[in-house]
């Protein structure tokens, strides 16, 4: 709660900004696609344009805010690290958690223009709260080993906010990666967790179908995910008592 006061503090509209951001982004976006370059839906029978987009670019706020002030916790909290004796991953998750609460009421927003066009409850919907546990965890992973590599090295903490773009506009955020034909590419994107998160929150309110059934994507997420935990854990053991020296 101190974490979601702390974004909010100063504002006179206060919470009102974590909608009104994503709000101003899909906006943006929908209007450039939808009404500029005539982008149509994926499906001309289906349900709008602005659904597909929706369910894709909202999962995308938690992913970015863990890319820029995730991966870079340890800088947010300098005197939990090296004044009081607090495990240093906890750190990670106290921050992971905080921007989930917030990607849960974006969810509800979501939600909201689910039912606004048309669409009604089904089974498909009953995987969202898999994918949220899914997603809380892998990125809560990344942020614990990325935080120990961005204390002791800045560079690397600039790096990944440098690559904040390349991985929205690559990732299949505002495109169907289906629709790509070349093999290699298909191959790489089915390792890209961001991928894997925004194609299968897709199929849950668009598609209709199970993101299991994408065979490929769900491996490579699983192999993406393993290896991360498995860094995670040799990172954090050879530098969790480093990291309040060089803080």
């Amino acid at each position: 709660m101190f974490e979601l006061v702390k974004k909010s503090r100063g504002a006179v509209l206060s919470w009102a900004w974590f909608f009104i951001k994503p709000a101003i982004y899909i906006f943006c976006f929908w209007f450039a696609l939808a009404l500029g370059l005539r982008v149509g839906s994926p499906d001309p029978s289906g349900p709008p344009y602005l659904l597909w987009l929706c369910a894709g670019i909202i999962p995308w706020f938690f992913m970015q805010d863990m890319l820029n002030a995730g991966v870079d916790v340890m800088h947010r909290y300098p005197y939990l690290v090296n004044k009081i004796k607090f495990p240093l991953s906890g750190i990670s998750s106290i921050f992971t958690l905080a921007t989930m609460i917030v990607q849960l009421m974006l969810m509800v927003a979501l939600f909201v223009i689910y039912f606004a066009c048309g669409m009604g409850f089904d089974v498909y919907l009953l995987q969202v709260p898999v994918l949220l546990a899914l997603m809380f965890m892998f990125w809560d992973a990344v942020s614990i080993l990325c935080s120990q590599l961005s204390a002791i090295s800045k560079d690397f903490a600039n790096l990944i906010h440098a690559m904040g773009t390349p991985f929205f506009w690559l990732s299949g955020v505002l495109f169907p990666v289906q629709d790509i034909d070349v093999g290699w590419i298909q191959t790489i994107l089915d390792f890209n967790p961001i991928t894997f998160f925004v194609t299968a929150f897709r199929n849950a309110f668009y598609d209709k179908t199970w993101f299991w059934e994408d065979t490929p994507m769900c491996v490579g997420f699983l192999v993406a995910f393993a290896v991360t935990v498995v860094v995670m854990a040799i990172i954090y053991r050879k530098f969790n008592e480093e990291v309040a020296d060089v803080l």
